[in-house]
Parts: structure tokens; sequence; C-alpha cells
């Protein structure tokens, strides 16, 4: 069966938290354990809430979701068993759809990602510091 993309609804926050939470393993360990619980907490009261949100269901379940605030991307998270199979690709090609010239901030660390961003055509627009966390982060522009 072929992937769906349709709109987040309020149902979907279990299957979306547990998307973020394996993926996040993968592409954040290095990030402090504190930092990781507030994210927890931050997605459902104020991420989702202020974000277009877009999930992927495969065989009915909701397997992955990306959030948009214009044509930033705040998220992209795939469960693990699905990555790889082009999944990401069709929610990225959702959000350029939607709002053409996208971009996103990527730890430098998260090798996993920065493959991802860079294989769509993403290129380095700046390197900064993220604030709470110290960590170096990547911003990529993708322009058609």
């Amino acid at each position: 069966m072929e992937p769906i993309i349709r709109q987040y609804e309020d149902a979907d926050l279990k299957d979306v938290m547990s998307a973020w939470e394996n993926a996040s393993k993968i592409a954040h360990p290095f990030l402090p354990k504190e930092f990781q619980s507030q994210v927890r907490k931050d997605i459902p009261e104020l991420y989702l809430p202020n974000a277009d949100t877009w999930v992927v269901e495969v065989d009915d379940q909701v397997v992955g979701f990306i959030a948009l605030m214009g044509n930033e991307i705040g998220a992209i998270f795939l469960q693990p068993e699905h990555q790889g199979k082009k999944i990401g690709k069709l929610m990225m090609d959702k959000a350029q759809e939607l709002h053409g010239d996208l971009e996103v901030e990527v730890f430098e660390k998260n090798s996993f990602g920065r493959h991802f961003y860079s294989q769509y055509g993403f290129a380095l627009t700046e390197e900064k510091i993220h604030g709470p966390t110290g960590e170096p982060l990547l911003r990529l522009k993708f322009a058609k």
C-alpha cells in the first residue's frame, strides 16, 4: 500500500510522539536529556498547535510527520524502520508543494539529517550555535 500524507489530527499525537522519540534516538543522541525532556513537553503544548503539521500513514498507521511554519521545516521525523524508503522525500515534496522554497535548521552532529537534506538538494546558508544546547547548528535552504 502506498504511503498517504494527510493533515495532523489530535488523535495522531501518540504516533507522532513515538516517531519523534524513536527517530530522535538516532538523529540526536548527543543532545542533553534535560533538553530532550523539554522538547517532549513542548511538542504537544507549543509546537503542534502553532505548526501546519502533516502525517504520513503506511498501512493505516501514522509512521512519521513534518511540521511547517510557513516555509520553515520545524520538524520532520520518521519511524526508523520506514527510513530509506522515499517516505521522507514524499513529506518534503508535500512541504515544497505547499510552500515553495524551504528552509531548515539541523544540528551539525546529526549526520543522518544532514545527508537527507543534502540528498534532497538543500544547501548551507549559515552556521551558528544553538543557544539552549551550545551545539553547532546549520541553516539550510532548498530552492528549485
